[in-house]
């Protein structure tokens, strides 16, 4: 199994981070195709419905003849949450908060701990409990000039923001500018339109697009 450095490795090449949930599992699995198909090789599967565990274990099952692929889990707030999607075969874990639970169960398996911080308080929390990754959340609200604020301050910490990124060339580069090291892409990427319509070829072009952006923009 890859070890928590080497996930970050992927997440730091890629660039980008997409994540999403749909409560149809078989939609879901499309959905997940279609990215890799276009390059992705590792992406959030967000817990944010009922179905998100039964759906989660289903898509570990059937992308296993993805070579290089690694699916993480988002949206963990308890360390119940994040043992149970341990159990079912989550690579990694994304948390919108700093929870100490959360963080054990993630060291005590080896796996990547990305938690959600909005203040240098949370960001130096999650430093001291072991954090790789920090996800700066909600990015839209914080903003490139809060990453470049604290940028020397914590020096050598790995970035990335979440919420409201666009897939648009002065919004990449802007961040990127600021000293993230990847962006969290969901919405704005996978749209509720693309979900609700099943429009995988819009997908796929929205996912090439992204890549080729941040590719531009690092």
């Amino acid at each position: 199994m890859i070890n928590k450095e080497g996930i970050l490795d992927i997440i730091i090449e890629q660039g980008m981070l997409p994540l999403f949930y749909h409560e149809d599992k078989n939609l879901s699995l499309n959905v997940v195709n279609t990215l890799y198909d276009a390059g992705v090789r590792t992406l959030e599967y967000t817990n944010r419905g009922p179905a998100a565990l039964e759906n989660f274990r289903f898509l570990k099952e059937n992308t296993k003849g993805l070579e290089g692929f690694y699916l993480g889990i988002g949206t963990i707030k308890t360390a119940k949450e994040a043992q149970d999607f341990v159990d079912a075969g989550a690579d990694y874990i994304v948390a919108p908060t700093v929870n100490e639970e959360v963080a054990n169960v993630a060291n005590s398996n080896n796996l990547l701990w990305v938690p959600g911080c909005m203040t240098p308080t949370e960001i130096s929390k999650a430093q001291t409990l072991g954090a790789l990754l920090i996800k700066l959340f909600p990015a839209n609200i914080l903003g490139p000039g809060f990453m470049g604020a604290i940028r020397e301050l914590f020096a050598g910490q790995k970035f990335i923001p979440t919420g409201g990124v666009e897939i648009e060339e002065n919004n990449l580069k802007t961040w990127f500018k600021s000293g993230v090291c990847a962006v969290g892409m969901g919405s704005k990427m996978i749209t509720k339109e693309i979900l609700d319509n099943g429009d995988l070829a819009t997908l796929k072009a929205n996912a090439l697009k992204a890549l080729t952006l941040i590719k531009q923009s690092k």
